[in-house]
C-alpha cells in the first residue's frame, strides 16, 4: 500500500537527493531511503530522521558513525542511520515495505 507524500519527507528527500553524488563518493553510499515516522506522516518534534543505506563498501564503525554525524550536521535533524544489510528479518519486511528511496 503506498505511503502518502509528507512535504516535510519530500524536504528531506531532496536534501540527501543532491547530496548523494558526495555522499557515493566520501562515503560509498550505493542507497538510501526514508522511513519511520517522517514516512508515514507521524512525526513529532522531538521525531529523528530514520534512513536506510547500503554501501558498495562495508564502512568501519567510525565511518558509519561518520556519516550519520554528516547527514546529521546536514540536514539539520538527528538522523537513525540504518544499514540495510544489517536488517533483522521480522523488522526488515516492513521498513523494506515502508522505504521511500531518494
Amino acid at each position: 500500500m503506498p505511503v502518502p507524500t509528507n512535504p516535510d519527507a519530500q524536504n528531506y528527500r531532496n536534501k540527501l537527493r543532491e547530496m548523494l553524488p558526495q555522499l557515493k563518493d566520501q562515503y560509498n553510499v550505493k542507497y538510501i531511503g526514508l522511513f519511520g515516522s517522517y514516512i508515514r506522516g507521524e512525526q513529532t518534534p522531538e521525531s529523528d530522521l530514520d534512513i536506510l543505506v547500503a554501501f558498495s563498501k562495508t564502512p568501519s564503525l567510525l565511518q558509519f558513525i561518520d556519516l550519520e554525524n554528516y547527514l546529521s550536521d546536514n540536514l539539520g535533524i538527528k538522523v537513525d542511520l540504518v544499514m540495510k544489510d544489517s536488517l533483522k528479518p521480522n523488522i526488515g519486511k516492513h521498513i523494506l515495505n515502508e522505504v521511500r528511496p531518494v
